[in-house]
């Protein structure tokens, strides 16, 4: 079951944070959740749920 990790305020921060996710080899998706009118709208960073606690600490090990 994929499991979100993160909300990116942005599609470029999305493929940044997946790209260091899976230098990291974890298993990423990404979904966008709803344009706004005035941005390109937020995305989920999704992972196996089996990879949470590493994703955690990876994302807190990044500052993010």
């Amino acid at each position: 079951m994929w499991t979100v990790v993160y909300m990116a305020p942005s599609q470029e921060t999305a493929e940044n944070i997946k790209n260091f996710l899976e230098n990291e080899c974890i298993l990423v998706k990404i979904r966008p959740v709803q344009k706004c009118s005035y941005q390109d709208g937020y995305y989920e960073i999704l992972v196996p749920e089996s990879e949470l606690e590493e994703v955690k600490n990876c994302l807190y090990q990044a500052g993010l």
